[in-house]
């Protein structure tokens, strides 16, 4: 077998493998016995139907599939071999013919077309300086993480006094004529809360009424969609309709919230048992919070400011478009031309940043080690429990999650994937001029309003 590359020009070239009988006449002739050994034909012991019967049954099936497998594992071995960085995978070239003869044809010619990318170095002394913020950690961010600890540690007390935002409990019942109506709607266990009424002057009729007393009302005026009506009604949607006249609520009950009080109590509660013992340490530890939090942010920030300079950097590299525009027609049922035309400069940004993160892994000896994939995952788990409050948490209950979460193959893949690009963009973070910049949470936010727009 003799494979060749010609260059056609800096990004595309063609590999033709020739091939002979000579390369894959025993391997056809030992597939060939193999398919004797289990042929079961009647009239025929197992493993004694002529060979020339086999042959006839079998023969261009086996040469074909031989000859495929020699030419795959022969292109593969020459791309490695060559260290060709080849883009997508080779196609079979153009004017190649549809189908060959393997029943008559002995020697073979095969013909793939390669995209090259091009070739440079990342150097990051050309690069122009990359903006870093540091965001300000505000006390009005600390009082608000205090008012949120608040209220997610607060209980439920039993009240005698109706405020708008407590749980009002007691039997519903129909009224006509503003008396009970009869084989009307009753509810002995109803529950509302006069804060999700549309109507002010619905809820008004909640407000200041004690437990005992009795408030008549009308939950079609209370209330905004039939959802809501059918629920407290216990009736079904397509019945609310029909109902239009007033009811009356006995009260039972008076549930209130009330928030937690900033002591020891609530210091336990968020950070474990004895970790705080002061209102400065509690905001010590918030700050701490929120600047790791923050930290994040400004990473996230740079991670994309940093690949925009990469790119710009390589705007003006050449790559075989026809080549690629072909392989992703080819390889995505789902793509049309247009919409490949369309997304094309998005794809090659892609292609360039993918590239350049290569190269500044393999320059910079960069591996992913288990570790790096679960520490990335303790990341993405502490992200997700600070969404709901939940800080502080015991590594046993982050690595269980975490554990959980990399029982799914994808998942796993994406941190793999996650955790080397983080390895890269440190690299870039410590060797690029650096614009750091003081900032408000406000204005930062306003950064991503500007790239969107």
């Amino acid at each position: 077998m003799n494979i060749s590359k010609k260059d056609i020009d800096q990004n595309n070239a063609v590999i033709t493998i020739s091939v002979t009988k000579q390369d894959y006449a025993e391997k056809v002739e030992k597939s060939l016995r193999d398919y004797r050994k289990k042929a079961n034909m009647p009239g025929f012991r197992p493993g004694n139907v002529p060979i020339g019967l086999i042959k006839k049954m079998y023969g261009k099936a086996v040469v074909a599939e031989e000859i495929n497998n020699l030419v795959s594992q022969g292109l593969a071995d020459f791309i490695e071999e060559n260290n060709l960085p080849i883009l997508g995978q080779p196609l079979p070239n153009e004017e190649d013919p549809a189908e060959f003869d393997f029943e008559t044809q002995e020697s073979f010619d095969f013909h793939f077309d390669v995209g090259l990318a091009p070739e440079f170095e990342v150097e990051f002394s050309r690069f122009s300086s990359v903006p870093f913020y540091d965001i300000t950690v505000s006390e009005e961010m600390i009082e608000n993480q205090i008012k949120s600890y608040t209220s997610r540690f607060g209980k439920y007390e039993q009240v005698d006094l109706v405020e708008a935002k407590d749980m009002v409990k007691g039997k519903l019942t129909e009224l006509e004529n503003g008396d009970v109506k009869e084989s009307g709607i009753s509810v002995d266990d109803a529950v509302l809360t006069p804060d999700y009424t549309k109507d002010e002057e619905q809820k008004s009729l909640f407000v200041g009424k004690n437990k005992g007393e009795t408030v008549v009302f009308n939950p079609l005026k209370a209330f905004e969609n039939e959802t809501e009506i059918s629920s407290l009604l216990k009736i079904k949607k397509e019945e609310v309709k029909d109902v239009t006249s007033d009811f009356q609520l006995e009260i039972s009950g008076i549930t209130r919230y009330e928030e937690g009080e900033v002591n020891q109590e609530l210091f336990d509660k968020v950070y474990g048992e004895g970790t705080v013992s002061s209102l400065d340490e509690f905001k010590e530890k918030i700050t701490a919070n929120i600047k790791e939090s923050l930290t994040a942010d400004s990473l996230y920030k740079f991670n994309i400011d940093a690949r925009q300079a990469v790119v710009s950097e390589f705007k003006d590299l050449q790559f075989p478009e026809a080549f690629l525009k072909r392989w992703l027609l080819e390889n995505n049922k789902e793509l049309t031309p247009e919409k490949i035309e369309e997304d094309y400069p998005k794809m090659i940004e892609d292609l360039v940043w993918q590239l350049a993160k290569d190269k500044i892994a393999k320059a910079n000896e960069i591996k992913v080690e288990m570790s790096d994939v679960e520490e990335y995952g303790r990341k993405v788990a502490k992200a997700q429990f600070a969404q709901y409050g939940m800080v502080g948490l015991g590594d046993e209950i982050l690595d269980n999650y975490v554990k959980d979460m990399m029982k799914k193959e994808e998942t796993v893949r994406n941190f793999i994937d996650r955790a080397a690009e983080e390895k890269v963009l440190a690299v870039i973070h410590q060797n690029v001029k650096l614009d750091e910049k003081q900032i408000s949470i406000e204005d930062f936010n306003k950064l991503f309003e500007t790239t969107e727009a």
